[in-house]
């Protein structure tokens, strides 16, 4: 009896012994495995910093730059908050007329108005010059206006609604009016969202523009690229290696070379003209820089090995025995080619023409160079507002609509990927 209690002792240590040793392992293993995740984390943080520093952050900052208006609600504190009393109906109050009279006032007087004046005449022309004018007649005079015409002797533009209804639709912290002037649109004097008079329609036609010549592009490098990866595709080794040099030769080269390049070729005393006036093509020279021309031509030629590469990487991963079996089975070359063979290049088809068009509608060196005045594309807009009229929140609206554009391609193409991959794997 007492040796099988020993026996049934030294089980239960050894048991406690096994779980203490099991436990332990456990611990290890998942220290160990904590240590594996902090040095990757550790290796990964440098290009997490540099991606914020370099990627994130100037988003950011430009989708706040797009809706702030801090600038007007600061400089006039008084008035942003009697103006929420004033309905958009005749003119405010002379109480309210009085606030922002004095706050006017001071602002010449510190100097800071131009920048405010600035901001405000965005939104409604002229508006700079009206505040100039009275803050510089306020400040000759310690009396405020006491009646409207006290105040409309200072300017007459003080008896017209829509002045003081750009300062009111000012007066909020945040603003939509970038995103509105970018499609055409603004703030009437009810306060209502209304079209842009016809004068003033710039950046609709622009965009469509820009996406129509986008779309063009994208389409002709997709007819070009797709023979040459088929053949990239399908040759030997050797050869496809020296003709895929010849495709990548243009990475080597500076885009404003090429976009030069294209200029001398296109003018009208350049090569090609002479070339179609020897040959007896034309007895005229033709326009074919500075316009959508010149643009699309030049474009092409840049982006065409972004349409090549990614149509070779996923011809070059399909088994020609696919092809061989559709003949086996009677289909003509054609036939074959068509029903076997595009579709497996779908993939690819889309990666390239997703990735084309997206360089494309931001493209800005070739289009100022080679595109005068009809091949401008909106990016040489945002450029404009961000070099020549420093309105930067304008910029940053037209940028921040064509960020949204990228997003719905970007989802589109996950979209159709992914049903296209239930469709093979159905």
């Amino acid at each position: 009896m007492s040796r099988e209690l020993t026996e049934l002792d030294s089980v239960v240590t050894l048991q406690k012994e096994l779980s203490k040793s099991k436990g332990s392992l456990k611990s290890q293993l998942q220290r160990a495995e904590r240590q594996k995740q902090i040095r990757s984390l550790l290796l990964i943080f440098p290009l997490v910093c540099f991606i914020c520093v370099t990627f994130a952050f100037p988003i950011i900052e430009m989708l706040y730059r797009s809706v702030d208006n801090q600038s007007v609600p600061k400089g006039f504190p008084n008035t942003t908050q009697v103006m929420k009393q004033w309905d958009y109906e005749g003119l405010p109050s002379m109480a309210i007329q009085q606030v922002f009279m004095a706050e006017l006032r001071e602002r010449y007087a510190d100097k800071t108005l131009p920048k405010l004046a600035n901001r405000i005449n965005i939104e409604v022309s002229g508006m700079r010059s009206l505040l100039m004018k009275t803050g510089r007649k306020l400040n000759k005079t310690n009396a405020l206006p006491v009646n409207h015409q006290e105040l409309i002797k200072l300017d007459k533009r003080w008896a017209k609604p829509r002045y003081w209804a750009a300062i009111k639709t000012l007066s909020a912290p945040y603003t939509l009016s970038y995103y509105l002037a970018a499609l055409d649109m603004r703030y009437d004097e009810q306060g209502n969202i209304t079209q842009q008079p016809e004068t003033r329609q710039v950046y609709v036609d622009l965009f469509t523009k820009t996406f129509g010549m986008s779309l063009a592009i994208t389409l002709i490098c997709l007819v070009m690229a797709y023979p040459v990866a088929y053949l990239l595709a399908n040759l030997p080794d050797k050869k496809a290696n020296l003709l895929l040099i010849v495709v990548l030769l243009p990475f080597w080269t500076s885009l404003l070379v090429r976009t030069t390049s294209w200029i001398v070729l296109l003018q009208n005393q350049g090569v090609i003209n002479d070339l179609l006036i020897w040959s007896g093509v034309t007895t005229e020279r033709l326009a074919m820089v500075h316009n959508t021309f010149g643009t699309i031509v030049a474009m092409v030629h840049i982006l065409l090995p972004f349409m090549i590469l990614p149509l070779y990487s996923v011809m070059k991963g399909i088994s020609p025995t696919y092809f061989r079996a559709a003949r086996s089975l009677g289909a003509t070359p054609s036939i074959a080619f068509i029903k076997v063979y595009m579709p497996l290049t779908m993939p690819g088809v889309g990666a390239g023409a997703l990735l084309t068009f997206i360089l494309s509608i931001g493209f800005y060196i070739t289009p100022a160079l080679v595109g005068g005045r009809s091949g401008q594309m909106i990016s040489n807009m945002i450029a404009y507002h961000m070099q020549t009229s420093l309105n930067w929140g304008m910029a940053a609206a037209l940028g921040g609509l064509l960020l949204a554009v990228v997003l719905a391609l970007f989802y589109l193409f996950n979209r159709i990927v992914g049903i296209n991959n239930i469709k093979v794997g159905g």
